[in-house]
């Protein structure tokens, strides 16, 4: 866990090497709060007004999007440490709420910028303005990936995948602590799908299943 007491400039200097410039790696320590948040811990919820723009700086941030007619979730993509939200991005410059979640998938720390600064350091810092930019760019194809997964692959490549993206969230950590409900919810589709499916895959010798969770071996 990172100390309360980190230097948040350090921080950035390490994990965000793209915003070079000095005084915009001084105003982000100066205006930026270190945030933690425990495994599970949501972050920012739907409906939300978005006030903080985070800065991923240690474990892993899972992004959902909610059905209001069903009550269901879907994945969208994983934040990981040297990353942002381009979602939140895009709330806080058009001053809507939130239409995601975000919910700290590991043991997670951010440094939190109020969302006062965005346009204005869009104006004075070219490296702030790309480094926006290419978030939105990374973050859009991660969605038109999830379109194409829903829209072209079958379950069982949706899940092997799925489980990949898991994987490389938690630091190539194999063992996934999630319950066959928790894996349906965020895939879309039913619980007793995902159970056939894990079930097949284990023999197969894709996975192991365990109580609340699995090792992926793949």
């Amino acid at each position: 866990m990172i100390a309360e007491s980190a230097d948040i400039l350090t921080l950035v200097q390490q994990q965000f090497p793209a915003l070079s410039e000095k005084a915009l790696q001084e105003e982000i320590a100066g205006v930026g709060k270190l945030m933690h948040f425990r495994a599970g811990e949501v972050i920012m919820d739907y409906g939300d007004f978005v006030k903080l723009v985070p800065l991923v700086v240690q474990g892993a941030v899972k992004v959902t999007r909610e059905d209001p007619l069903e009550a269901r979730e879907l994945l969208l993509y994983y934040l990981q440490a040297g990353e942002a939200c381009a979602m939140s991005f895009s709330c806080c410059m058009m001053h809507k709420k939130s239409e995601i979640r975000t919910e700290a998938e590991d043991d997670t720390a951010i440094i939190a910028i109020p969302i006062r600064y965005m346009d204005e350091w869009m104006t004075r810092y070219p490296s702030w303005k790309n480094f926006v930019m290419s978030t939105y760019d990374r973050k859009i194809l991660d969605l038109v990936n999830v379109v194409d997964s829903i829209a072209f692959k079958n379950l069982d490549e949706r899940l092997i995948e799925y489980l990949q993206k898991r994987v490389a969230a938690n630091n190539n950590n194999r063992v996934i602590s999630a319950t066959h409900q928790e894996i349906a919810q965020e895939l879309n589709v039913t619980r007793e799908a995902v159970s056939r499916l894990l079930k097949s895959l284990e023999k197969s010798g894709v996975v192991k299943l365990g109580r609340n969770q699995l090792l992926f071996k793949k």
